[in-house]
C-alpha cells in the first residue's frame, strides 16, 4: 500500500518514541511467521505415540516433565507478541475441548509457513486478505470433508469407547498402564453425566470440574488407582471416641458453625456481678446445647460441617454415637450432597428428615500413607466420584493427572457429540486430497493459497511418520496414493488409511482401532486456520516501554 511522503525539502516526522521499535508490511508478516514456526518446532516432537518428553524448569525451581502441549508451553516464557498468542491458541484449546493442544499449534504454525511463498514474492505476491479468504474457503471445505468421513458411535458400547480413549492417551506417560486409565476415565465421565429433560429436549452435562475430584496420594503403586462409587476427604473425626466404620449411614450436611456465634463487630460488656458472668458463660453453653439437641432428634449417623465444631458440641455429638467432621471446602460438601442426596442446611432449626442423606452403604476411615481419609463409598448412582491415583513420587502423579484429564475431556466430548472420526494422520490426509481437488474449480488468484491448505494438513502424517523414525516421504506419498486409489475406486466410501504411529506402517483405523472425537478435530482445524488468518492480517508491530516517571 503505497503512503505519502512528506513535501518536498521537508523530512521525515517522528511520530512514536525514538526508542520504540516498529516492523511493518511484509516484514512484520514474515517475522509473525517465523515466531509461529519456532512455537511449533518446541512441541514437534510430542506428537503421536513415539513422542518425546520435554523437561522444563518452572521460575520457581520445580521440574515439570511432560509431554503435553498445553503444559509444556504454559510453562515457556516467550517475549515475541505472536508467539504469546499462539500460546494462547493451546489454552484455548486445552479449555474448549480438552485435547488436540499439540496438534493445533503445529497445524497452526504450518499453515502460516504455506503462506511465505504467497508473501515473499516481489513479482507475485498476494496481499494478505486474499489468501485469508481463500483460507476461509478451504475451512469450510474441510469442515465438510471431516462430516463426510465421520462415524456415529454409541457412549455405552464399551469397547469402541475404550479403543477411543486409548488412542488419546496411547501417546502419553501413562500408556503402560493404558487399560486402566481407559477404564477409570469411561467410569468416571459416565458416573459424572446427567441428563437435563428441558422442554422435551434432552441435554446432558458433564461437570468434570467440579464433581470428579483427583485426590493425589504419594506412594503405592500405578494398579492401585481406583475411581470411587462416591467421595473422600482427606479429614479425620474431631473426636476420637466417635465410630470409624458405618453400613448405610445417615448423612447430614451443614454450612454453620457448631459453636457460639461470635459478634460481627467488637463487643464490650461490663458486669458488676460475678454470677452475672456465670450467667454470660451458660448462655453459650445452652446456646450449642440447643444446637446439638435439633440435630440428635434427626438421629443422623454422620454430620459434616464447613465451619468448626467446639469442644462441647463435641461432647455431645460423641455422646450421641454421632461422627463429626467439621471445616470441609465447599467444592467437597458439594459432592457429599451430589454422591448421598443430602441436602445442605444452614440452621439446625430447619433440618427434617428430607435433608438426610441415605445413598451411600458404607463410611469408613482409612490411613492411606501418612494420613486419615474419609471413605464415603458404595453409593447408589452417585452423579460424583472421586479418583485415588497413586504413584512413586509427585512428578509422576501430576503427570499421570494430566494424562487423565485428558482422557476424560475425550469422553466427555463423546458424550456431548457421539462421532468419531480416524486417528492416525487419515482425516487429515482425507480432507487434504479433498481440498486438493476442490481447489481445481476455484477460480482467479485465490486458488494457490485454496490448495495450500492441502498442504498444510499433510503436517499431521508427516510429523507421526518422523517421529517415530521412518522414511517421511516414502510413508507420505505412499499414503497419499492409498487415498487417490481409494477415492477413485469409490468416491462416495471415506478412505480410512493412516500410520500406524509406532511403527510407521500404513495401515485402516478400523484394524488399528485409532478413533478421536469428532469435535477435537474439527476444533483443531477450526482454530489452527482462524488464528493463522488472524495473524496474516498483522500488518503493523509496533514495541517499545513508556518512560518511568
Amino acid at each position: 500500500m503505497a503512503s505519502r511522503g512528506p513535501p518536498p525539502g521537508m523530512g521525515p516526522v517522528m511520530v512514536l518514541n525514538a526508542k520504540t521499535q516498529r516492523q511493518t508490511g511484509r516484514q512484520a508478516q514474515l517475522s509473525n511467521i517465523s515466531a509461529a514456526r519456532s512455537v511449533a518446532d518446541i512441541i514437534r516432537t510430542t506428537l503421536g505415540p513415539r513422542s518425546m518428553l520435554k523437561m522444563l524448569l518452572d521460575p520457581m525451581g520445580s521440574i515439570v516433565i511432560t509431554n503435553d502441549g498445553h503444559c509444556i508451553l504454559r510453562e515457556v516464557d516467550v517475549s515475541h507478541p505472536t508467539a504469546k498468542s499462539m500460546m494462547e491458541l493451546s489454552r484455548a484449546q486445552d479449555e474448549e475441548v480438552g485435547d488436540g493442544t499439540t496438534s493445533v499449534i503445529i497445524l497452526a504454525g504450518e499453515v502460516l509457513v504455506q503462506a511465505i511463498p504467497f508473501l515473499e514474492n516481489s513479482h507475485s505476491s498476494l496481499h494478505p486478505t486474499v489468501i485469508v479468504q481463500a483460507y476461509h474457503q478451504a475451512l469450510q471445505k474441510a469442515l465438510e470433508l471431516c462430516e463426510h468421513q465421520a462415524v456415529i458411535v454409541d457412549v455405552h458400547d464399551t469397547k469402541r469407547m475404550q479403543t477411543l480413549v486409548q488412542s488419546s492417551i496411547g501417546t502419553k506417560f501413562s500408556s503402560r498402564w493404558n487399560d486402566k486409565m481407559v477404564d477409570m476415565a469411561l467410569q468416571a465421565v459416565l458416573t459424572v453425566a446427567r441428563k437435563h429433560d428441558n422442554n422435551s429436549n434432552f441435554s446432558t452435562e458433564v461437570d468434570l470440574k467440579r464433581y470428579a475430584k483427583v485426590e493425589k496420594i504419594p506412594g503405592g503403586e500405578i494398579s492401585d488407582c481406583a475411581v470411587l462409587k462416591g467421595v473422600m476427604f482427606n479429614k479425620d473425626t474431631v473426636h476420637s471416641k466417635m465410630r470409624r466404620r458405618i453400613e448405610n449411614p445417615r448423612i447430614l450436611l451443614l454450612d454453620t458453625p457448631l459453636e457460639y456465634k461470635k459478634g460481627e463487630s467488637q463487643t464490650n460488656v461490663e458486669i458488676t456481678d460475678d454470677k452475672d458472668w456465670n450467667l454470660l458463660l451458660k448462655a453459650e453453653e445452652e446456646y450449642v446445647k440447643r444446637m446439638c439437641e435439633e440435630i440428635i432428634v434427626i438421629k443422623p449417623d454422620i454430620v459434616i460441617t464447613e465451619k468448626g465444631v467446639s469442644d462441647l458440641a463435641q461432647h455431645y455429638l460423641a455422646k450421641a454415637d454421632i461422627t463429626a467432621f467439621r471445616r470441609l471446602r465447599k467444592t467437597d460438601n458439594n459432592r457429599i450432597a451430589r454422591a448421598t442426596g443430602a441436602t445442605i442446611c444452614s440452621r439446625t432449626d430447619e433440618i427434617t428428615e428430607d435433608d438426610l442423606g441415605t445413598k451411600c452403604k458404607l463410611f469408613e476411615m482409612r490411613k492411606v500413607g501418612p494420613d486419615w481419609f474419609c471413605y464415603l463409598d458404595e453409593c447408589v448412582d452417585p452423579k460424583a466420584c472421586t479418583i485415588v491415583l497413586r504413584g512413586g513420587s509427585k512428578d509422576v502423579l501430576n503427570e499421570l493427572e494430566r494424562n487423565l484429564q485428558d482422557a476424560m475431556q475425550v469422553v466427555r466430548n463423546v458424550v456431548y457429540h457421539p462421532k468419531l472420526l480416524p486417528g492416525g494422520g487419515a482425516t487429515e490426509m482425507a480432507v487434504a486430497m479433498g481440498i486438493r481437488r476442490a481447489s481445481m474449480s476455484v477460480k482467479g488468484v485465490g486458488q494457490k493459497p485454496f490448495a495450500a491448505i492441502a498442504d498444510a494438513m499433510e503436517v499431521i502424517p508427516r510429523t507421526l511418520a518422523s517421529n517415530c523414525g521412518v522414511s517421511v516421504i516414502r510413508t507420505v506419498t505412499a499414503l497419499r496414493a492409498k487415498h487417490a486409489a481409494a477415492y477413485e475406486k469409490n468416491p462416495s466410501t471415506p478412505c480410512n488409511v493412516g500410520i500406524n504411529g509406532r511403527t510407521g506402517d500404513l495401515v485402516t483405523m478400523e484394524e488399528l482401532g485409532i478413533w478421536e472425537p469428532f469435535t477435537v478435530k474439527v476444533q483443531t482445524i477450526k482454530t489452527a486456520i482462524e488464528n493463522a488468518c488472524m495473524i496474516l492480517r498483522i500488518d503493523d508491530i509496533v514495541s517499545g516501554s513508556k518512560k518511568r516517571k
